[in-house]
């Protein structure tokens, strides 16, 4: 490693492994190489296996995920079959998922990114010691406080899906066990109960009041909650300025019901929504340690190099939409759902700021959209229809994560699984270059960031890292 490189990591409190190599010139990082180390090949273990074996293996990529995989893989074998699930079953499926999307955002915010304004490099300034008693790892008070809120929102997930994580409650024709009327007041009294921890202790106020928030100026100026003290340290630092992100978003849509999505699916940039259309996507494979030829998903391969050849330098490949760049995400959600606060953050850039603010109102908004589907449970209703599969056909399942676009895509040849590719939102963010030279989103918001003296793991780095909330076993799956 030459004098002017820095390799940082691998990072703590990040789900998975990661490394990033950074050129520092001026003490400023001048360009990054993010590295997924760790492959571990799931895509392979699924060829030759019955179709319905997706539901039961693709969960297992991820522990804190694994709703988010179940939904795509049911999403897949369904349109494979060319059916869709019943209406009840689409909405409980909904439930599910929105409640493991909540947790993840919860945890993220409370356990993964706000413990590093703990740190004694912060001392002396004016948040510092509210940040520690609240945020210090394994002591902090926000952090009990979360993790018994989530816990207790899990609850629904083990009345409808039976466990958490890895349920396999989510099928093709809707979901396996149909809640009774009084697992629906159940439910709500759940979600009553969440909703006053997240005004009591998130927010400082009603949901809707965070909801209502329409400029970067007004998001500025909101002192309640552990999101006050978040946008405190926000201003301090400047963090409107930090991690600034390729300018491109892209959501596959959250949460389908029928033909409609809660969240709508697109690409925005330079100030506009366009349609997204999934065949523009392709897998770089120029600077990942993989065989093979560039491809979309429906024929793409997972066959790792393991001379580790270069100018490949992580296992992750590159995806990359019309051969450009977009970064995923809570923000890129609320963004192309057309909010009017994310749009006014994006006149900035995906900053630091941008990211966690997203993250924050998405986690608003969502509260809203578990209330309504609770109160729309039909116990009466079909929850689940049966579903013949194929012997030859292609599915694409397209859902969206916590930490942004998750696609499926398969292949069944002769009834058995003869093709399975699967991008998760770190791929998109944490990909590496691609043949063009163009760097992931990551990579390039990391330019620009400091780089204290004496610094092994910038400060500024963890903070732009941790921003897109990484899943690195999802990565390389």
């Amino acid at each position: 490693m030459s004098a002017g490189d820095l390799l940082v990591g691998p990072f703590n409190r990040v789900e998975g492994d990661l490394e990033v190599r950074l050129e520092i010139e001026d003490a400023r990082v001048k360009a990054a190489y993010v590295n997924s180390p760790l492959f571990r090949g799931f895509e392979p273990m699924l060829l030759g296996k019955s179709p319905m074996d997706a539901l039961t293996i693709t969960p297992r990529i991820c522990g804190i995920c694994s709703i988010s995989q179940s939904a795509a893989a049911a999403q897949a074998l369904a349109n494979a079959a060319g059916i869709q699930p019943t209406p009840q079953g689409a909405l409980i499926a909904a439930l599910l998922h929105g409640v493991e999307n909540m947790c993840d955002h919860l945890t993220h915010f409370n356990l993964f990114f706000m413990p590093d304004f703990a740190r004694p490099g912060y001392a002396g300034r004016l948040w510092h010691e509210r940040a520690m008693a609240r945020f210090t790892a394994m002591k902090g008070s926000a952090l009990r406080q979360a993790t018994e809120a989530r816990a207790q929102l899990l609850h629904i997930v083990g009345l409808l899906g039976g466990k958490w994580p890895h349920t396999l409650a989510i099928q093709p024709g809707g979901v396996t066990r149909a809640p009774t009327a009084r697992d629906r007041i159940r439910i709500g009294s759940t979600l009553t109960a969440f909703r006053r921890y997240l005004e009591d202790v998130v927010f400082g106020a009603p949901v809707e009041a965070f909801i209502e928030l329409t400029s970067t100026n007004e998001l500025r100026a909101w002192t309640r909650g552990d999101a006050g003290l978040f946008i405190e340290i926000a201003n301090d630092l400047e963090l409107g300025r930090m991690g600034i992100g390729p300018g491109r978003y892209m959501s596959f849509g959250a949460y389908p019901q029928g033909n409609a999505r809660s969240f709508g699916p697109g690409v925005w940039e330079d100030g506009s929504v366009r349609p997204l259309d999934t065949a523009d996507i392709r897998e770089d494979l120029s600077h990942a340690w993989m065989l093979g030829e560039d491809a979309h998903p429906t024929r793409g391969q997972t066959a790792p190099d393991e001379d580790m050849s270069e100018p490949g330098y992580s296992w992750c490949k590159a995806p990359r939409l019309a051969g450009q760049t977009v970064e995923t995400g809570a923000f890129a959600r609320q963004l192309v759902d057309g909010h009017a606060l994310a749009n006014d953050l994006a006149t900035q850039g995906s900053s630091v700021l941008a990211r966690v603010a997203g993250r924050l109102l998405e986690i608003a908004r969502t509260q809203l959209l578990l209330e309504r589907w609770a109160d729309a449970i039909v116990p009466e209703k079909r929850f689940l229809d049966e579903v013949t599969l194929p012997n030859h056909g292609e599915g694409e399942g397209l859902v969206e994560a916590a930490r942004g676009s998750l696609g499926h895509w398969l292949r069944i040849e002769e009834g058995r699984i003869a093709g399975y590719q699967i991008i998760a939102p770190t791929t998109w963010n944490f990909s590496p270059r691609d043949g063009d030279g163009t760097p992931g989103p990551l990579e390039a918001a990391l330019v620009g960031a400091k780089v204290e003296p004496g610094e092994d793991t910038p400060l500024a780095v963890q903070h732009i890292v941790r921003s897109f909330d990484p899943c690195m076993v999802c990565t390389v799956h």
